[in-house]
């Protein structure tokens, strides 16, 4: 799935589309994307304007369920296929938001783990802001790393407000 025109300056690229993205053709379209938008301090309105903000998974369409439950990772062949195609076509994009393992792995390609990558978010910048998945599951990580919220949010915060 992905959103967003010519002239969006903001870039958000996330795992592969989960079921309700998928039944609604919204991305961030559930908690985690009201998270998301609570971490950038923006609202649903602007964030699916698609002249100001760019949304792409890092595969294209729901990639179905493990056995015993979540989703499967997005499908490998999509992202070297059509991530530089379609940035291509964002030539304004300033910031590209990294959400989640599948996103900061592929455009990083980390040694360290996700919270170690995430914790060096200003080495990254000002190209890229590497950030956890949104889900429910991120409310402990959130716990046990303060920093994000005291150092990173502020800066997503600022750096969103100025871009759109």
């Amino acid at each position: 799935m992905v959103r967003g025109r010519a002239s969006a300056r903001l870039l958000v690229l996330s795992q592969a589309p989960g079921t309700k993205v998928h039944e609604t053709g919204l991305s961030f379209n559930d908690r985690s994307g009201d998270r998301l938008r609570q971490w950038m301090a923006t609202d649903r309105d602007t964030f699916y304007d698609e002249a100001r903000v760019a949304v792409m998974g890092m595969g294209f369409c729901y990639p179905g369920r493990y056995p015993k439950g979540g989703d499967l990772p997005p499908r490998p062949e999509c992202a070297p296929l059509w991530h530089a195609r379609v940035i291509e076509c964002l030539p304004r994009v300033e910031l590209t938001l990294l959400v989640g393992s599948y996103a900061i792995d592929y455009y990083l390609k980390p040694r360290q783990s996700m919270t170690e990558t995430v914790a060096r978010w200003r080495s990254f910048l000002p190209r890229y802001l590497p950030l956890p998945h949104p889900s429910w599951r991120t409310t402990a990580w959130e716990r046990v790393n303060p920093w994000f919220g005291e150092e990173l949010l502020p800066e997503l915060r600022r750096r969103v407000g100025a871009l759109l």
